[in-house]
Order: structure tokens, then C-alpha cells, then sequence
């Protein structure tokens, strides 16, 4: 089963999310109109000019800043600002670090965003001290990339910084509840033990479920199910073994049981998705 685990993205546990979920509720089916109509180019001329900064004005606890060639700022997010002790992007735009962090700090950052425009390479996770809510150099996680006009060339950079210590923070419930989640993967088929689950990780069972809820906004009954929704459709792909014989195999008690499960998480009955 080893190769059907790998149909099973578990939540990333990146930085920027403060909880990890099933984004997709039908992962593996798309629209013919979406998947037919128009070219990439043709997709992006439709887009107004700046939406997928908007993903940046709600990250929470990640700060987004852009520079031009001249290292001055043009963007930054609301977070990078409060960073800044501004409260309008229009107080930074034109500014340079000199302007807004102390000298030592300023020219680390330029140096680096000197690389950046030099090479035309991104910079990844750079750890650097930056100053936190209160103004105070806190280690923080920096990644800084190129920008690039119509023409191919340099024309800016921009970046986005996370706390380490936040970064930590954030992942630490995710690492808590591993255990528990390597054991839910290795024995899927088999029925539910709440208690030796709990055990696993060294909580009680009201403990587990109140801490599944919280970090991945499902108990681990919801979880588990979900996990074997993923498989079944894996199967359903690669294999011609009935939709019975699959419920069996991925630990549903019987055809209706996989298909409710099924349709709730992918939208449409087993038989459908087969047929996609």
C-alpha cells in the first residue's frame, strides 16, 4: 500500500496557516469548462493587475514587502507595516531600510537584496534578525526573490519574513499530534481506538479530540475517514476492483458506507468518479 499512501496529502504545515485543512473538497476533479476554456496567457490578461496580492493582506503573522531596482519600497502588507511603525503603505513607498531600521540591520538587508537583483536567484530561508512588534531584533525567517519585467529583466524584488520563533509556535501542535497521524496512516484499515490513539501521544481521549479539533479542525474519527476517502479514490483509479471490494480494503464496513463518506468529501458518488 505504499503507493497509495502517496495519494495522501496530509496538511502541510507551513508557516502561514495557523491551522492545517483539507483544502479542496473535490481534490481531484475538475470542471471540463475550467479545464477547456483559454490558455494560461489568456487566463492571467483576464486577472486585474495585483489580485494575487491580496493572499498577502491576510496571512497572518507574515510580513510582505516588494522593492524596485533602487532597493526603495513599494509594497508591503499590513503586517510588514505595523513591523514598520506605519500605518499606510504610503508612508513607506520610496523609502529605503536606512530609512525605517537601524543601520547595522539595514545593510544586512541590502546585501542580501543585492544578491538577489546581482544573480536574478532567489534567496530561501534566511535566518536574520529583524525587529519584532515592539521594535526589538527578533529571529525571523526571510525569503526573497526576483522580479522580472516584460522583457525579462530585473526589475525589483520581493519578500516575505516570519518569525522563527513564530514559525515554531506554529508548527508545534502539528509535531505534537505526528505520532498520531504516522499511526492513523500505517493502520487505516483498522476500526478506530480512540484510547490507544490518545496513548500514542500521551493524552487522554477528551485531550485527543479536543486537540484534533484545534489543529486540524476535525476529530480524528473525520480525519481518518477523510484519509480513507483519499485512498479509495486512488483505487478507484488504478484499479478495476469493485467499489465494495475497495470499502473493504480501505476500512469503510461496506459499499454505502464508502459511498456516503465519498460523495460528502469529493462531491460525487464513487461511481462518477471513476467514470471522470
Amino acid at each position: 500500500m505504499g503507493d497509495l499512501m502517496g495519494c495522501f496529502q496530509e496538511p502541510r504545515w507551513s508557516v502561514e496557516r495557523k491551522s492545517a485543512m483539507f483544502i479542496p473538497t473535490n481534490p481531484c476533479i475538475i470542471p471540463t469548462s475550467m479545464a477547456t476554456e483559454g490558455n494560461r496567457e489568456e487566463w492571467l490578461d483576464r486577472l486585474p493587475a495585483g489580485q494575487f496580492r491580496m493572499l498577502f493582506e491576510h496571512l497572518s503573522g507574515m510580513l510582505f514587502f516588494a522593492k524596485n531596482l533602487e532597493l526603495k519600497l513599494m509594497m508591503g502588507n499590513p503586517a510588514f507595516l505595523a513591523r514598520c511603525g506605519k500605518a499606510t503603505e504610503q508612508e513607506i513607498v520610496g523609502k529605503d531600510d536606512y530609512a525605517l531600521f537601524p543601520p547595522r540591520l539595514a545593510e544586512h538587508f541590502r546585501n542580501n537584496d543585492l544578491e538577489v537583483i546581482r544573480t536574478g536567484k532567489p534567496l530561501m530561508d534566511i535566518l536574520e534578525l529583524f525587529p519584532d512588534e515592539h521594535g526589538n531584533p527578533d529571529w525571523s525567517m526571510t525569503d526573497k526573490i526576483p522580479l522580472f519585467d516584460k522583457d525579462g529583466k530585473v526589475c525589483g524584488l520581493c519578500g516575505i519574513v516570519r518569525s522563527y520563533e513564530g514559525v515554531r509556535e506554529s508548527l508545534q501542535p502539528y509535531l505534537d499530534l505526528q505520532p498520531a497521524v504516522e499511526y492513523l496512516k500505517k493502520n487505516f484499515r483498522e476500526k478506530l481506538d480512540i484510547s490507544l490513539l490518545g496513548k500514542v501521544v500521551g493524552l487522554s481521549e477528551r485531550q485527543l479530540e479536543r486537540k484534533f479539533r484545534e489543529t486540524f479542525h476535525h476529530s480524528p474519527r473525520s480525519y481518518l475517514n477523510r484519509m480513507r476517502v483519499l485512498i479509495a479514490g486512488e483505487l478507484l483509479k488504478k484499479t478495476n476492483k469493485t467499489v465494495t471490494e475497495i470499502a473493504i480494503e480501505v476500512g469503510f464496513y461496506d459499499h454505502s458506507d464508502l459511498s456516503r463518506h465519498f460523495k460528502k468529501e469529493m462531491g460525487v458518488p464513487p461511481s462518477v468518479f471513476r467514470s471522470k
